[in-house]
Formats: structure tokens, C-alpha cells, sequence
């Protein structure tokens, strides 16, 4: 007897749950983005936050604009539901004023600015990226420096609002490292890539005992070392310029940092940064691996799969949300004991975990 299958069409229907409606802000989702940061930008979400349930009249007059771009602007955000209208007033989404109340809105907003002027100019070439396997979106950027990072310094506009970006990215995400990270043990860090010095400023004034050494290029340095100064904690964090692929990292720590660094690397790269921070830590010494997180299963969470298409894209040549197996896989081959892993997930928006490795 044939055995009778089952349709295309039932398993077009049936496999997700996924139907046109759905679809629609996925075919415009560029559109749909750009709502959002118009909103931001012109001040819409602002203006309602401070003078809810207006009519389009005020907000025309208050954002000075025409009648027919505010028709298109309410049009687009209360369409996505970023706004409500109820009779014919305006007022800001639920999960908008939210933002507002707990002082997380400056760094949304903060965000928001980072994919409209960073992460759409290398997207354009994504598909191109995925096809080389390597970050074409960079031919997007003025400069000749090896990845984004090297390039700043001819984009002083770019840097900016990349560093105001990871600041406050890395403020949103921090709770989870000063809260679930155990530095009770140790006396001195060494922060792989860390920035501008939000972490290791966080770390300094949570932790008292801390010592912190940040490992920067030679661009950066100064941004790090001009930030730890307004803080007051140049006695305690101090910043050395290198390359930290060629260069030894500095004897004398007793845990390595990587925090939101590794996920723009290749696997080869991330090996060997591990197999350098395994290489100075004393027995007992501990590497923290701090960022986004995909699902070892590769089906999310989306927040990480939509992150990955920048790391294809634009800042270096490999990159993305790597899933938590794949750092564990690294760690044991850079010499940490299997048995010797933690992973510590967060719970926030922000798909951030940790992962501590002992040696």
C-alpha cells in the first residue's frame, strides 16, 4: 500500500504558526525601525511621556512639523502600537512609559541611535557578508583600519555614538555581572576589551578590594583612561594599550574579563583570547564570560538571532551570539576543566548570561 504524506501545503501551514500578518513586519521590518527611531529622534515619545493623550494638532505644533508627516509618523507608530489613540488623543505605549519610569529611557534611546547609525550602514551588505563569510559592511565605513573599531578615529560622529551605545548597553545588562559574578576572591582583574571603562568603573565601585587592569588598542586607551579619571578611580583601574592578540596579556591577575567581547571574533580568535587568559591565571583563577547568549538548540532567543546580523555584517571578520555550549566547547579547549564550568543566566529583555570557568 503507498504510504500517503502529507501535503506541502499542510506542512506550509502547520511547521511555525507563522501567517502573513505576521510576516508583514518582517517583509517592512527596516520600516518598522524606522518609526521607532524617528520617534526617538523627533521626540514624539518624549512629548507624550510629559503631556499624554494630546490631539495631532499639539503634537504638530509642539514637534514643528507639517500636517502630512505627522499623519505619516502617528500613522506608522500607532499602527506598531508604540502609540494608543483614543478618542482622538495620543499617549505612549505601556511598555514605553515603563522605559520611562525605571530611568532606562536615555539608554534606549541611546540604543536605538546605535542600529540607526552604526548597524544600518554595514547591514546593507549582509547578505554579501553571509555569502563571503566575512564583514563586507565594513566597506561601509570611511577608513582603512582592519575592523570598526580601528576605523573610529576617522569617525569621530560614529564613535560617539557607538561608545554612548556600549555604555549604556552595558548598563542595562550589569546588574546581572555585579550581582551573579562572585569577586570575593578576587584582588586583581584584567578587563579584555573593556571600552570606555563602564565595567570596570561598575566593578571598582561595587567591589572596593578590586584592582583592574583594562586591555584596549591604542584608539580607545585614551577614551578608557579620561573616563576612570571623572570617575576618581585612577588608583585603582589602570589602562595598557596592545594589541591583545599578539601581545601578552600582563602576569598577575587572578580572573580575566571578557565582557560583550568575544561574541566579534572568530571561534579560532576566541580560543586562542581564552588560551591567553588560561595561560596567566594562577591555579584557581577564574575567566568570566560576560554577553548575549544564544540557545545551545539555535532557535533563539530572537533578540540574539537579529544582534547576530551586525556581528555578520560590519565590526570584524567573524562574529555573532554564540550559544552558551560553544563558549564551554572553547573554554575546555583552551585548557579549563569541563567540571569547572558555571553558566548564570540572566533575566532581563537582554538575552545576557555568564559563564565562569576555574582553573
Amino acid at each position: 500500500m503507498r504510504k500517503i504524506l502529507p501535503s506541502r501545503r499542510e506542512n506550509m501551514t502547520t511547521d511555525t504558526g507563522l501567517t502573513m500578518d505576521g510576516l508583514t513586519p518582517i517583509l517592512f521590518g527596516h520600516a518598522s525601525f524606522q518609526y521607532l527611531n524617528a520617534g526617538c529622534e523627533i521626540g514624539l515619545f518624549q512629548l507624550l511621556q510629559y503631556k499624554p493623550n494630546v490631539t495631532e494638532d499639539v503634537i504638530r505644533q509642539e514637534l514643528g512639523l507639517e500636517k502630512r508627516a505627522v499623519d505619516v509618523l502617528l500613522l506608522g507608530t500607532t499602527s506598531l502600537q508604540l502609540t494608543v489613540r483614543e478618542d482622538g488623543r495620543y499617549r505612549n505605549a505601556a511598555v514605553l512609559n515603563k522605559l520611562f519610569e525605571d530611568g532606562q529611557w536615555d539608554r534606549f534611546v541611546n540604543v536605538v541611535a546605535f542600529e540607526a547609525h552604526i548597524v544600518y550602514t554595514g547591514q546593507i551588505d549582509f547578505v554579501e557578508s553571509l555569502r563571503k563569510n566575512t564583514n563586507v559592511g565594513l566597506r561601509q565605513v570611511r577608513g582603512v583600519g582592519r575592523d570598526l573599531y580601528h576605523r573610529f578615529e576617522e569617525n569621530p560622529a560614529m564613535e560617539r555614538i557607538f561608545y554612548r551605545y556600549m555604555r549604556s548597553w552595558s548598563e542595562l545588562s550589569n546588574p546581572l555581572l555585579l550581582k551573579q559574578a562572585d569577586f570575593s576572591g578576587v584582588s586583581s582583574l584584567l578587563d579584555v576589551g573593556g571600552g570606555d571603562a563602564v565595567n570596570a568603573i561598575a566593578l571598582a565601585q561595587a567591589h572596593p578590594h578590586l584592582k583592574i587592569t583594562i586591555l584596549e588598542i591604542p584608539a580607545t586607551g585614551p577614551i578608557a583612561r579620561k573616563r576612570v579619571e571623572d570617575s576618581g578611580l585612577s588608583g585603582r583601574i589602570t589602562v595598557e594599550e596592545c594589541d591583545f592578540f599578539s601581545d601578552p596579556f600582563p602576569a598577575g591577575a587572578d580572573c580575566v574579563l571578557f565582557a560583550h567581547q568575544l561574541v566579534i571574533w572568530e571561534p579560532e580568535e576566541n580560543v586562542e583570547l581564552l588560551r591567553r587568559a588560561h595561560k596567566v591565571l594562577p591555579d584557581g583563577g577564574k575567566t568570566i564570560i560576560f554577553s548575549s547568549m544564544s540557545n545551545d538548540e539555535g532557535d533563539g532567543p530572537l533578540m540574539a538571532a537579529l544582534d547576530s546580523a551586525y556581528f555578520a555584517a560590519l565590526p570584524a571578520q567573524g562574529g555573532m551570539i554564540y550559544a552558551w555550549r560553544q563558549y564551554e566547547e572553547w573554554l575546555r579547549e583552551a585548557g579549563f576543566s569541563a567540571d569547572r564550568l558555571q553558566r548564570v543566566a540572566g533575566e532581563s529583555w537582554t538575552p545576557h548570561g555568564l559563564i565562569v570557568a576555574t582553573k
